[in-house]
């Protein structure tokens, strides 16, 4: 059983993004919160985004034949920093804040390693009217689980939106999330998956389903689902895109889970413990696609879809 440490940085600036990169400033520690009360219920609309940005790249650090690259992107991607890929000479990590604001979020966790700093420079020297982003230092990869852990600070007693750094999520169904009573999570329908992403079928068709009871309560995350399971679950089949509106019960549940066989503690595992013990967690059925910054072979359908869109933090 773990005890994540739960330590977290938290800074905030309003400048404008310089040309050149700022130099890397120490880590501060934070003591971790070890008890807190929470009322999903009475809880007011939320507010806060945990992004795990923390991810080791592995993908995006391989070439890809017959995919070029411009100077800053093969450098973001041989670091495996997806999130910082450029599109428009603006990351890829600015429209998925963006869209998350425009859903009605305005304070921002970007969890990262203590190896980050361009992400760190970056959104520190950048000018935010309209959010806040501080982060959460994840010292060791050892899982989504753990990364959430980390952000236990940013998040005190209110509940917080989980998402992954390299997925842009459509912001309308993000806003019908925020609508949950406690926790909830985005199901995405296969067949929108299929043709409004950007994502291999083949790799849609190995993604977790989320099956739910007749009122629409989550009751498991079924991962790498059998080829059976998924022909008899269909079009509609919901797939989970690890977009999650947690209470803070989330860090009991991280603390409380055992590592997975490749040896990491991960976020479904969290989830299916809250559900476990009967945190009340809605399944939020979506006709949407969303967007994946996987690999190089994704950058240029990424700019395509988003190259028409405003960015404003």
């Amino acid at each position: 059983m773990r005890r994540p440490d739960g330590r977290v940085e938290m800074e905030k600036d309003h400048l404008k993004c310089p040309d050149v990169a700022l130099p890397a400033r120490g880590l501060e520690l934070i003591p971790r919160i070890t008890h807190m009360t929470h009322d999903p219920v009475a809880q007011t609309a939320p507010h806060k985004v945990v992004i795990m940005a923390r991810g080791l790249g592995t993908r995006m650090r391989k070439s890809v034949e017959g995919v070029s690259l411009t100077a800053d992107q093969a450098a973001a991607a041989s670091a495996g920093v997806k999130a910082m890929i450029s599109l428009d000479d603006r990351p890829f990590l600015d429209y998925v804040i963006s869209a998350l604001a425009d859903a009605g979020f305005d304070e921002f966790c970007l969890v990262i390693g203590p190896e980050h700093n361009v992400i760190r420079d970056y959104y520190d020297a950048c000018e935010k009217s309209r959010l806040s982003i501080v982060y959460a230092v994840q010292e060791h990869p050892l899982g989504t689980a753990d990364a959430v852990a980390a952000a236990e600070e940013f998040a005190g007693d209110d509940r917080v939106l989980v998402v992954n750094s390299d997925n842009f999520y459509p912001e309308d169904a993000v806003a019908r999330l925020r609508e949950v009573p406690a926790s909830g999570t985005l199901g995405f329908t296969k067949r929108a998956m299929i043709a409004q992403s950007n994502i291999d079928p083949e790799r849609i068709r190995a993604f977790a389903l989320l099956d739910s009871d007749d009122s629409g309560q989550l009751t498991d995350i079924i991962e790498k689902p059998d080829p059976h399971i998924v022909d008899a679950a269909g079009e509609t089949a919901l797939v989970s895109m690890n977009c999650f509106l947690l209470t803070p019960r989330i860090f009991e549940a991280c603390r409380s889970i055992d590592k997975s066989e490749r040896g990491e503690y991960e976020i479904v595992d969290a989830v299916r413990w809250m559900v476990e013990h009967g945190e009340h967690f809605d399944v939020v059925p979506v006709e949407s696609g969303v967007l994946d910054m996987s690999n190089r072979g994704d950058i240029t359908s990424v700019v395509e879809a988003l190259s028409s869109r405003e960015v404003k933090l």
